[in-house]
């Protein structure tokens, strides 16, 4: 029986497979780019195709990220309906989490339309609600990796959770490749060989399907021509082509080039997304699916190295949870890790568990090579590593920073990034949103330890934050020299202020006259606490459709005369502050512009579970909305339209208070949310403006 940490750690490898899979692949997407375009305009694939600022959102690792909290929200016996609600639950409609290519056209636009119409998972998804060529699209397989990774060695148990999870959306062969997918993944912990792999994941589907026939025609070639694969590639044109199957990205051709780069990469992560890149047709998702196989089954490699690097342990996702969208690898890893030990009923480390809902981070270093994100910036001459070589009691590794001849007056800044802005980014893919990770009040604390190499020891460091639309540097403490005989610990307190932060870390600053070179290792960093949010509109921006430091769902929201300005024709939602924010109040200077719903919300977990308090007609409300709303509490109270009015919903435990300009209007307890967003609602067609808003959290 594998051990928790062979368990993280395989997840750890196949998840940066899947982000390395996809990466390649995305610069070279169909239809503009052919196999015919990437052979003459690249050649053989050995490096990534394009420098990213930072690589955006993927529908590919959207769904691994998002659609696995089905058994996080519903439990471990969650069912299609329950994936079904989760794929609506954490989605904004028409950006972001899919490919929104129209209903009839993009797989998983047809199935969201469906769910919001009413229509539960399974039939969302079935060829009798929406026809074969929808739903065998490539989707079925390339959101599934996650229910392989939290099957470890089990792949019938992932194939039938795959296929119930892509139920929502597909059906026939769709299944079939989440089947197939998702238990190769899940053999791959323990296999010995490829073909041990192959044939456990077609093991779970028909062998008279087309699915395991296009596969079975691959192994049968490859057999005989085990070195060319583009000759594989020739024969899946001449018999398994797009021609062949209708829609825009069918699974079965794909099917054929994700089987062909795992069979001719021959267990090697970097041949086999390359290949699957140079193939052409769904190239992220193909890469991606058969990285993440492979990934898994190999483990981390430091022939991965030129792939893994600019991955820094870090993905962005595309939901409406804007914390839960800057995902910190390592951490997700751990995530699934107790995910795959919950469903196997072995028991958890209280420390992972206790990770699962953090209000903060956690980076212990732990995995193989983890740098959880953190970057540089300065001089050149400072460089970060994951190592092993120094670590602390409570964990296994640490990053080293390499320090190397640094000169009098030379430095940099080590940090790693809790917020992201547009400017972040030099591509739009999948348009992500984010709130930051970390608020005013919190707790920062880490240990460090310096190993001096060459110089006069006159080389000093200051914890600091960096504001995000100024750009001013905060410190935080004095300037210090790190002890060079053991780990010294740090600590400070995140200042309160009207921008958000969008880096954490240290200065470093060498004064000495002999060149600098040396070493410092930073261990067991940490953010955590109650914090405190205050969101002026004429400090924030507009940008990603909305307004920074929020996400949102339906809606037009912008700015106009420094304040924040929503209008819909239905219902909409802006939301700020962390997923895992417990207590708290929400105070917010809101006006009726026009409509009979204006709310604020708390402990929201998403587009369809939260409390919401405000104006509904001539009444105040307080309400629980769970895919339907239930009114906790109300009262008469005679709203005028253009008024400015502070609401302040606080909630602490069950209790839930809502008060207008210092009066309390309406008291009520549930207890079915303990932690969530907070935000701004129209329940109703309608106009909102709200001035200035602030989150207290206190506990």
């Amino acid at each position: 029986m594998l051990s928790e940490v062979q368990i993280l750690e395989k997840i750890y490898a196949g998840f940066i497979g899947k982000a390395i899979g996809v990466r390649l692949g995305a610069p070279v997407e169909p239809t503009i780019w052919s196999y015919e375009r990437i052979q003459k305009t690249y050649g053989e694939v050995t490096q990534y195709l394009r420098d990213f600022k930072n690589f955006a959102a993927d529908d590919d690792t959207n769904g691994p990220v998002y659609f696995i909290r089905a058994l996080r929200d519903y439990g471990l016996n969650a069912t299609a309906a329950d994936v079904g609600k989760t794929w609506l639950n954490y989605a904004a409609e028409e950006h972001g989490m899919y490919w929104w290519g129209g209903f009839g056209v993009s797989t998983e636009h047809t199935a969201y339309r469906n769910l919001r119409a009413g229509i539960p998972a399974p039939q969302s998804g079935s060829i009798a609600q929406n026809g074969a060529p929808v739903a065998e699209q490539i989707g079925g397989q390339i959101f599934i990796d996650s229910w392989g990774w939290v099957n470890p060695g089990n792949p019938a148990k992932a194939a039938q959770m795959s296929a119930m999870a892509a139920s929502v959306a597909h059906d026939g062969d769709g299944l079939n490749g989440a089947r197939f997918c998702a238990a190769a993944i899940a053999a791959a912990f323990e296999a010995s060989s490829i073909d041990e792999i192959v044939t456990a994941g077609l093991g779970t589907i028909d062998a008279g399907s087309t699915y395991a026939r296009v596969a079975q025609a691959v192994i049968d070639f490859f057999k005989v021509n085990p070195d060319d694969w583009r000759a594989c590639r020739d024969m899946l044109t001449a018999e398994w082509g797009y021609d062949r199957y209708p829609g825009v990205c069918h699974i079965i051709p794909n099917a054929g080039v994700t089987v062909m780069a795992i069979l001719y990469g021959k267990g090697d992560l970097p041949r086999t997304v390359e290949i699957a890149t140079m193939a052409g047709w769904d190239t992220d998702c193909n890469a991606g699916n058969a990285g993440a196989i492979v990934g898994t089954f190999q483990g981390l490699q430091p022939g991965w190295d030129k792939y893994r690097k600019p991955i820094n342990d870090f993905l962005v996702a595309s939901g409406i949870v804007g914390s839960i969208n800057i995902v910190d690898i390592p951490s997700f890893a751990r995530e699934l890790t107790v995910l795959a030990l919950q469903l196997a009923g072995r028991e958890v480390p209280a420390l992972w568990l206790e990770d699962m809902t953090r209000r903060g981070v956690r980076f212990d270093f732990d995995l193989p090579g983890a740098t959880h994100g953190f970057r540089t910036e300065g001089f050149n001459q400072i460089s970060l590593k994951g190592g092993t070589e120094r670590h602390t009691e409570d964990s296994r590794g640490s990053l080293e920073i390499q320090l190397d001849r640094l000169e009098r007056g030379q430095g940099g800044r080590v940090f790693w990034k809790p917020f992201y802005r547009r400017s972040d980014f030099d591509d739009e893919r999948y348009r992500p949103m984010f709130t930051p990770l970390v608020d005013g009040g919190q707790k920062v604390s880490f240990k460090l330890w310096l190993d001096p190499w060459n110089g006069d020891g006159n080389l000093r460091i200051a914890p600091y934050v960096r504001r995000t639309l100024s750009g001013a540097i905060e410190e935080t403490g004095a300037w210090d020299v790190p002890s060079g005989e053991g780990w010294q610990h740090y600590e400070f307190v995140v200042p309160e202020g009207d921008e958000a932060i969008d880096e954490i870390g240290i200065s470093i600053e060498y004064f000495g006259r002999l060149k600098y070179l040396g070493r410092l290792f930073l261990a067991d960093f940490t953010i955590g606490g109650a914090g405190r949010t205050a969101l002026l509109p004429a400090k924030e921006i507009q940008e990603w459709g909305a307004i920074s430091r929020f996400t949102y769902n339906r809606g037009h929201w912008t700015k106009q005369s420094d304040r924040i300005h929503g209008h819909t024709a239905g219902d909409a939602d802006m939301w700020t502050g962390h997923y895992y924010a417990r207590d708290l109040s929400v105070t917010a200077d809101v006006r009726r512009l026009s409509g009979t719903s204006q709310l604020v919300t708390a402990r929201v977990q998403g587009t369809g579970r939260f409390y919401a308090a405000g104006f509904d007609s001539d009444e105040v409300v307080i309400l629980k909305e769970d895919f339907g709303s239930t009114v906790l509490a109300r009262a008469p109270f005679a709203v005028e339209t253009g008024k400015s009015y502070e609401f302040k919903f606080a909630l602490e435990g069950e209790w839930l208070v809502f008060s207008i300009d210092g009066k309390v209007q309406l008291e009520a307890t549930d207890s079915a949310y303990a932690y969530g967003m907070s935000g701004i609602r129209l329940a109703s067609a309608g106009r909102i403006s709200v001035g200035r808003i602030e989150i207290v959290e206190t506990a």
